[in-house]
């Protein structure tokens, strides 16, 4: 059996399990609830002022494509990337739910945001996190990926509850 294209192992469940990375259009009841619990956990962690978790309706948007990923029929994560020009994206909404964590999830969804920003010819990948010890796992995986602390990009501005990465492609 050939290593899994995405960690090169050969035996951990879920390079065998069935999981499927999806566009997903937002309209079914699964989502609304996953991401409506992503709403209600990052309200939880993160004062109001700095709050940048898009809800269902910030995230239907043309310059946004949203992927859910699956393990089998049960919702184990989601993400996005939004296009600021035709030369950079940034990530959005990553998520992967509670019992699919430390399990290679976050890392696969991230793969497939890449490899998707390489195919619409971006130059870089730039991303807005948390800088609270929550975060410290989103941070840990976006530095495996090869993301660097940068300067706020966009719309952003110097937060101390935020921190913001970058990647060149």
């Amino acid at each position: 059996m050939l290593g899994c294209t995405f960690c090169s192992q050969t035996a951990h469940p879920l390079c065998k399990s069935s999981m499927q990375i999806n566009v997903d259009d937002l309209t079914g009841k699964e989502i609304a609830d996953f991401l409506d619990q992503h709403i209600q956990e990052m309200r939880s962690v993160s004062p109001p002022e700095s709050k940048h978790a898009l809800d269902i309706h910030g995230l239907r948007k043309p310059e946004i494509t949203f992927w859910t990923i699956w393990d089998e029929q049960i919702l184990s994560g989601c993400g996005a990337l939004k296009e600021w020009d035709p030369l950079h994206g940034e990530i959005k909404s990553m998520r992967v739910a509670p019992q699919y964590r430390r399990k290679r999830v976050a890392s696969r969804l991230l793969q497939h945001i890449l490899e998707e920003a390489k195919a619409r010819n971006y130059d870089r990948l730039s991303l807005e996190t948390g800088s609270m010890p929550f975060f410290e796992p989103a941070r840990q995986l976006y530095q495996k990926f090869g993301f660097h602390y940068c300067p706020p990009f966009g719309h952003y501005k110097e937060d101390p509850n935020s921190v913001f990465m970058g990647l060149w492609l």
